[in-house]
């Protein structure tokens, strides 16, 4: 396999709801068989409608009860709890909550963010199905441009073990996230027992190098990495999260 590259898509409207997310990258760049296309969560979202008003939110009991804890903003707490199915942490001195979201995410704030909004008063939640979204993309980046590639879409994590966030994949289609090695041999011909690699992470990794939240690029085509493109859909982001048995930290 030859060296990858890393091409910006650069000149997208302003994204909207009902916005055909697929149908824009393919009018900004020459998209080819296999490549895979990294797709913002930001503008994901915004295209379906998943972004809430402050302004029109009334925090309950519980939100404002750990909005004081936290220092938060009782409004966004009350969003946080709504898109969450268990709190996991609550980290008082940072103002952080760890939640793990409906989709089964373990990250801080349930990936609500308010950077990038129209304005002060909205937030932006993670889309409702990641996976559904990056197949929805799929179709659109075929019809517009008879391309079969693959598509990521991303969003910045936090990491527990070391300072920094990283770009992760939270949706995919047409790649498989995960890469199993189990069972190869090494270069001395001991066979592999644990190795398995996330394909999709390392691809949302590589796409953050060239965007950035500053520079209005909320999406990148990776190319040269055919043989990891997929003719189905595959399993989706879904299949790498761990069970709570298979989790050693929970």
């Amino acid at each position: 396999m030859g060296g990858a590259m890393i091409i910006p898509v650069e000149g997208l409207p302003e994204v909207t709801e009902t916005f055909n997310l697929g149908k824009a990258i393919a009018e900004q760049v020459q998209l080819t068989d296999g490549d895979i296309v990294a797709v913002s969560q930001k503008v994901v979202s915004k295209s379906e409608g998943r972004v809430v008003r402050l302004d029109l939110t009334d925090p309950g009991p519980e939100a404002i009860s750990l909005a004081a804890r936290t220092g938060k903003d009782p409004r966004i707490v009350q969003h946080i709890l709504a898109e969450s199915r268990n709190l996991v942490r609550v980290d008082e001195e940072r103002g952080i909550l760890i939640t793990e979201t409906h989709h089964g995410f373990i990250c801080a704030n349930a990936g609500i963010d308010q950077s990038n909004t129209a304005g002060p008063e909205e937030a932006i939640l993670l889309p409702l199905d990641p996976d559904g979204s990056a197949r929805r993309i799929r179709v659109e980046l075929e019809t517009a441009s008879g391309v079969r590639a693959a598509v990521v879409v991303t969003d910045s994590f936090g990491r527990a073990w070391r300072h920094g966030q990283v770009e992760v994949a939270i949706g995919c289609a047409g790649i498989d996230p995960l890469d199993d090695w189990r069972g190869q041999s090494d270069q001395r011909g001991r066979e592999l027992t644990a190795t398995v690699i996330a394909t999709a992470d390392q691809v949302a990794a590589a796409s953050d190098l060239v965007r950035t939240k500053t520079d209005g690029v909320p999406a990148i085509v990776v190319r040269g990495l055919d043989p990891y493109v997929t003719g189905d859909d595959g399993p989706g982001c879904a299949s790498q999260l761990r069970e709570p048995d298979d989790d050693l930290f929970r």
